[in-house]
């Protein structure tokens, strides 16, 4: 379970060594060090792997959903839906293991990023004033959050934000999409002809959750900032728009909820990939959906209420 792996990891990462940019330079001698807006190096520590050793895919393959056999109902997908493409379900059985998708879906280039850490499930366009990025996974955490890079500059974004933190591309934001994460039956009961996501060439175990137990943990993985505000526990969910968080137990238990100019929505039959050894067993979560007064899809993030007080000081919780 999570205590055993993640948590020995822990004992053995050294506290202090890994917040140090001369040691870093050793591995990211293109990366400017020197531009930065992180206010403390030793918020940037190791997160027990080096770079690029969860690899990233790009150019991933798609199969007809019709014909995929693999998925198991309830298991959860990240939806996109970009209008001149079929829809396309990117499986967390592959994300979890790979976090971040370098994909092109009607001709944008996007990048489909999950921290299962943070339980941050995010789709950014990779296009940005200095050209279209293509992003690695670092192996560096902050606040327990992956810290992704950018091949092209060697510059370290923070995925949770979209924003880069350390290098040339330091403060610039990557726009968001709107994409959400749903079971795999809620997919193909809207969408028969849509496209999934192909298995990747990798030798890993798809469809194990190597962080069993994970999201009933006290205490995230790696995490020195301080807990949530409101008495809210740190690794309970709450749907992020923009610097808003409604909890998603009150949202699970209203059904729908309008507030702030949106229509949040839940409904059962997602499964956590956080919980049970294999994703398609753990508890059923439900499913979110964000919408606007005409009745949009709206970005936003599941994700650990730790996080987003860690990202969102400042943000605004929507308890009742």
């Amino acid at each position: 379970m999570f205590k055993g792996v993640l948590l020995c990891l822990a004992l053995l990462l050294p506290s202090g060594a890994a917040a140090d940019p001369q040691v870093w330079k050793r591995e990211w001698p293109q990366t400017d060090f020197s531009r930065t807006n992180v206010p403390e190096w030793r918020q940037i520590r190791s997160g027990g792997v080096g770079k690029d050793a969860i690899p990233a895919l790009d150019e991933p393959q798609f199969v007809e959903a019709a014909k995929a056999r693999r998925l198991k109902p309830r298991e959860p997908v990240i939806t996109l839906q970009m209008e001149g493409a079929k829809p396309r379900a990117y499986p967390l059985r592959y994300l979890t293991w790979h976090e971040i998708v370098n994909d092109v879906v009607a001709g944008v280039p996007v990048a489909v990023t999950y921290c299962p850490l943070c339980n941050s499930a995010v789709t950014f366009d990779r296009r940005t004033a200095a050209g279209t990025l293509s992003f690695g996974v670092s192996g560096k955490l902050r606040f327990s959050d992956m810290v992704m890079y950018d091949r092209e500059s060697q510059s370290w974004w923070q995925q949770a934000t979209g924003t880069g933190i350390v290098g040339r591309m330091t403060g610039t934001r990557l726009k968001t999409l709107p994409s959400w994460v749903e079971s795999w039956q809620e997919f193909t009961a809207r969408n028969p002809d849509g496209l999934v996501m192909a298995e990747p060439g990798w030798n890993r175990d798809y469809g194990r959750n190597p962080y069993r137990g994970y999201d009933t943990a006290k205490w995230p993985f790696l995490y020195d900032g301080s807990p949530p505000p409101h008495g809210v526990a740190p690794m309970a969910r709450v749907v992020r728009v923009g610097s808003r968080a409604w909890p998603l137990d009150r949202l699970a238990q209203e059904g729908e909820i309008r507030e702030a100019g949106l229509v949040l929505s839940w409904r059962a039959g997602q499964a956590s990939a956080l919980d049970t050894g294999r994703l398609a067993q753990g508890r059923d979560i439900g499913s979110v959906r964000v919408r606007d007064a005409t009745g949009r899809d709206v970005a936003h993030d599941v994700m650990f209420a730790f996080a987003f007080h860690a990202f969102w000081p400042e943000g605004r919780w929507m308890l009742k």
